[in-house]
């Protein structure tokens, strides 16, 4: 399972979302982003942008009373606070990705990180391959060092494109793609499946996890857990799934996380929590 936590901002709490044995966890602690506090872009070298509760010490420690719990940093995001982010193609891609590598390192080193989430969500007009490029070239090295054991991409339905590029150049890197159905605003199970498999086709099938925007867009409450058994029923294998996010499951004691879990770990061969 694959959770996003810390993107607004609210001082949200490793350790007060629930993790059952035998899940394997995923944090995305959200964003680090190659922008500088006023969103200019910086080339590659990327900050933490999350909240100030996500430290080094709360990730060592979740990990330490959890071992089935891993850290990723998601890259980018939709805005740092009133500035939409957008991917740029950098002039010099390998010092792009010279720069990302290093700043990574770093951050991964620094806050005990398992792995990457790329989340890029807008992109130029004329664009090119340096999204691909640059991105599946960095992921690469990063496995290669032995940095991070896990990379996972997160497209929605007006970024498909850029994805489906780097996901055909560089899947063999890719572990999972949490494409954020939710932003396809369905309103039922058998819509979900409709969709579901569409994305299947596009990506690698076994790597699209199923996902949830806790009180938020698309498919809400019961509606989401009837398409799972849906999905299951037409044959796909439910290996995890993605919430966006921790921060907004906050006051509804994490309900989702519980029941998506005893979902999982009741039908699922394998489970993964985004």
């Amino acid at each position: 399972m694959m959770e996003y936590i810390g993107a607004t901002g609210a001082p949200v709490k490793l350790d007060d979302v629930p993790i059952k044995d035998g899940i394997d966890f995923h944090f995305i602690l959200s964003f680090a982003i190659d922008a500088d506090s006023s969103g200019a872009p910086q080339n590659g070298i990327f900050s933490p942008y999350w909240a100030e509760t996500l430290t080094p010490e709360a990730v060592a420690g979740v990990k330490s009373r959890h071992p089935n719990v891993k850290a990723m940093a998601s890259l980018s995001g939709w805005s740092l606070g009133s500035k939409t982010l957008s991917w740029y193609n950098p002039r010099n891609r390998d010092l792009w990705i010279s720069n990302a590598f290093s700043s990574l390192k770093t951050l991964i080193q620094t806050y005990h990180l398992d792995g990457i989430d790329v989340d890029y969500e807008r992109f130029p007009k004329h664009s090119n391959d340096s999204f691909a490029y640059c991105v599946g070239e960095l992921i690469t090295m990063l496995k290669n060092h032995s940095l991070i054991t896990v990379a996972t991409i997160a497209p929605f339905y007006t970024t498909v494109a850029p994805y489906v590029e780097l996901h055909g150049r560089y899947g063999g890197a890719i572990d999972y793609v949490n494409y954020q159905f939710y932003t396809d605003k369905l309103r039922s199970p058998k819509k979900y499946l409709e969709v579901f498999k569409n994305r299947t086709l596009q990506f690698d099938g076994n790597k699209v996890l199923p996902a949830y925007e806790v009180d938020g867009r698309g498919i809400q409450g019961d509606k989401f857990f009837e398409a799972l058994e849906l999905l299951e029923e037409r044959g796909f294998e439910i290996y995890g799934a993605m919430i966006f996010s921790a921060d907004a499951s906050a006051a509804g004691g994490y309900y989702y996380e519980e029941r998506t879990q005893k979902f999982l770990l009741n039908n699922a061969t394998r489970a993964f929590v985004h």
